[in-house]
């Protein structure tokens, strides 16, 4: 099992105007285990194949990703923020699986 750091991200509902809220990304850096590591190439509706992994991650969480597990959307892995597709909370750590690259501009997989 090879070791993890790195950001994660938390899309935090913040009123940017009166009675307008938007989500502001905070990143955070984390300390975990690298449980899965897989690959796995997606034909779709592209002209390229996209790459997915099916990676999970175990973090050890401080109170904030306690208090905020349903708003992370990506950590970063070997360089590229991977979208988190699910938490699961085993105290006193967040089981975390990635799929495709995160889409800065809309928040999605591709």
């Amino acid at each position: 099992m090879s070791k993890y750091y790195g950001k994660i991200g938390f899309a935090i509902s913040t009123e940017t105007e009166p009675y307008v809220y938007s989500d502001v990304i905070t990143e955070r850096p984390y300390f975990g285990d690298v449980i899965r590591n897989t690959r796995r190439w997606e034909n779709g509706e592209r002209l390229n194949a996209n790459l997915n992994i099916n990676n999970e991650f175990s973090i050890v969480a401080d109170p904030f990703a306690y208090e905020n597990f349903h708003s992370m959307r990506y950590l970063t892995y070997m360089g590229v923020k991977w979208i988190i597709t699910s938490v699961e909370v085993q105290y006193p750590r967040l089981i975390l699986s990635v799929g495709g690259e995160y889409n800065e501009d809309t928040g999605t997989a591709g």
